[in-house]
């Protein structure tokens, strides 16, 4: 008898599910806190929680997580360096700290507009190496000949010895832009993705279990591990992908709309006949556009670990996740007290960090790259939970809301707050901490707020809940203006929205929003068993599919004798003539796409291969086509489950 091992890692929780092969029954599940910096302790927390007999008869382990999705959200990646080669048409900024712009780049036919300027790459890779952790580089038509993109990658090794992400390896659409944008968001990821993949394949090992070992991509399929360490952002979405395949198992809906609540963030989505809706462009994530094909999803920073804070009498939810009061006190034996003598600040000075609730610790991370204020600052912090006040006794300068951000944007500092959860405590919805700790910090902000400690935090929750309910009637509703759903939703009239498919909530204590969900939408919403984890259910049950684009052209439209090109993943390629051309695409296409799925454990008797092929001439055109584009699919599964 054998098992499947699923983990998904949120920014609280680390989750785990073990299903039994032969039928696809759930044994077991549980859930550990997610540990920082180390993650191997709440991956190794959450595996404990299972059956050891069981665990020992794994033989495929699948994971999910939102570690990425939440790096991009709060805005706290690492800080990366840039470079654009050619003329690149900016349409924005980049997330990148640095950013250099050279002479190079080729035409859409892959051939040399002009030299790369090395020179200058050198002089920029000396001035930076040191106040970032990674590079991107984004050549201009790069997807139609990488060799500049790869020979500036093999100047920033030698002289940083950092990790270097080429546009090229990562998209094959056109987009220069969103290209860039892509390799410079994959960049600032490396570091998390890195620590979370190696630390699964670390606990795997040291359990000795010997397992194929997948992780779950954000449309829904499966990449191998190694694939996941070198494109991390492909795995911006896996865990609201992960969220839709894993509602669909366990409510047994191959239909629905998802509703998945998480520590960071609300996503909604939904599956159709078992297969994800994807979006028609790349994923959006933190307002920036990419060329990741994703699970069509709308998604906002409010989530049950968000900061709950106020200023003006007004309520605010997220954007950044903080550390509940209730889980600081059930961590740290004195956090209790400190927060009884923490004092109520003047209510001109409130801000999302002076709160009488914001607390502040150390978060394990090595610091780099440090003005001399924030050095000053983070010296006078210490490895418990720290209130202003008590930072500013040690430190010669008081912290300001400026130099606490950007600490936490370096992963430098953790910061505590009342969040939704606390909410949920204080209304004795969610027992899982100090209960204790969060009617205390509800009573500190309900007093700003001239409210209760419950009529405080039943507002939290009706906030939470018609945050869940907005976010759904957006995505079922994308072109409708959104005042006008926001008004409905708020109760503004006499009316209520209705929903023919079936919503499923999934997340911890998501039954306590339901009450009031179902006052706003008429629709059958369920939360089913299992319902915690969700997304460790689903980082097992994604399907293996790899799609595989490939482009026939000709070397020159004005001289057709000398040959053709087939721009693929892997590079160029010239033939002489046009169906041997065509011929070795289909082909080339065909085994890039077996080889890949058997890494992913999808052998070749499993695994359906869909070709189709679209040619593009002018009218009139008497020729072999002008350009030939022959995408190749392969679907199949790595398990046969059968429910």
């Amino acid at each position: 008898m054998h098992y499947s091992l699923g983990i998904d890692a949120g920014g609280t929780y680390t989750d785990a599910i073990l299903v039994r092969d032969s039928d696809g029954t759930v044994v077991g599940s549980g859930k550990a806190l997610t540990t920082y910096p180390d993650l191997v302790e709440g991956i190794k927390n959450a595996i404990d929680t299972l059956d050891s007999e069981y665990v020992k008869k794994v033989n495929l382990v699948s994971v999910s997580t939102t570690l990425a999705t939440n790096t991009v959200l709060e805005g706290t990646g690492s800080p990366v360096a840039l470079i654009l080669v050619g003329e690149h048409p900016v349409k924005g900024d980049f997330p990148a700290k640095h950013v250099l712009s050279i002479s190079g780049g080729h035409s859409y036919n892959g051939e040399e507009i002009q030299k790369p300027d090395i020179a200058a790459v050198k002089e920029f890779a000396e001035k930076y190496k040191d106040d970032v952790s990674a590079f991107a580089v984004s050549s201009f038509f790069s997807i139609r000949n990488p060799e500049h993109e790869l020979e500036i990658t093999d100047v920033l090794h030698k002289i940083t010895g950092l990790p270097v992400v080429c546009g090229h390896e990562l998209s094959q659409d056109l987009g220069a832009y969103e290209r860039a944008v892509t390799a410079s968001l994959n960049a600032q990821l490396l570091p998390i993705s890195h620590k979370f993949i190696l630390s699964v394949i670390d606990e795997i090992k040291r359990r000795e279990i010997d397992a194929r070992l997948l992780m779950l991509k954000c449309d829904g399929t499966v990449v191998g591990l190694k694939d996941a360490l070198e494109k991390p952002v492909e795995t911006i979405f896996s865990g609201p992908a992960a969220s839709l395949v894993g509602a669909s198992f366990l409510s047994g809906f191959d239909t629905c709309a998802v509703v998945d609540v998480g520590g960071t963030s609300t996503d909604v989505s939904a599956i159709k006949d078992g297969i994800p809706e994807l979006s028609d462009t790349g994923a959006v994530v933190g307002g920036w556009k990419t060329r990741v094909r994703a699970t069509r999803m709308e998604t906002s920073a409010m989530g049950g670990d968000s900061h709950v804070w106020t200023r003006n009498k007004v309520i605010h939810i997220g954007p950044r996740r903080v550390i509940p009061l209730c889980l600081a006190s059930s961590k740290f034996p004195g956090f209790l007290d400190k927060l009884k003598r923490n004092l109520i600040p003047k209510r001109s000075t409130l801000d999302r960090n002076i709160q009488p609730t914001k607390f502040f610790m150390r978060s394990g991370f090595e610091p780099k790259g440090l003005e001399d204020s924030e050095a000053e600052v983070l010296k006078a912090i210490a490895n418990e939970p720290m209130s202003l006040d008590e930072i500013a006794a040690i430190s010669t300068r008081y912290p300001s809301t400026v130099i606490l951000d950007s600490l936490i944007q370096k992963r430098l500092i953790q910061a505590i707050g009342f969040t939704p959860s606390d909410a949920l405590h204080v209304l004795g919805e969610y027992n899982s901490w100090d209960t204790k700790a969060s009617v205390i910090g509800a009573e500190k902000l309900g007093k700003l707020n001239k409210m209760t400690d419950v009529e405080f935090s039943t507002k939290v929750k009706e906030i939470v809940a018609k945050n869940m309910a907005f976010n759904l009637m957006t995505y079922i509703l994308p072109d409708i203006e959104i005042n006008g759903i926001k008004k409905i939703v708020d109760g503004k009239f006499n009316a209520r929205f209705k929903v023919d498919i079936p919503v499923v909530l999934l997340g911890g204590p998501v039954v306590a929003y339901k009450e009031i969900m179902e006052g706003i939408i008429d629709a059958e919403i369920a939360v089913p068993e299992h319902a915690q984890v969700g997304n460790a259910a689903g980082a097992l049950f994604g399907k293996g599919i790899r799609r595989i684009e490939l482009i026939v052209r000709p070397v020159s439209i004005n001289d057709l004798d000398a040959g053709y090109y087939v721009f693929s993943p892997e590079g160029r390629n010239s033939f002489s003539d046009y169906r041997e051309a065509v011929e070795y695409a289909e082909m080339h296409g065909k085994n890039m796409v077996v080889e890949y799925m058997g890494e992913c454990g999808v052998s070749r008797d499993n695994l359906d291969i869909n070709m189709t092929k679209k040619t593009f001439s002018p009218e009139d055109w008497k020729h072999d086509p002008v350009e030939t584009v022959i995408q190749i699919t392969g679907i199949g599964y790595p398990k046969r489950f059968i429910k």
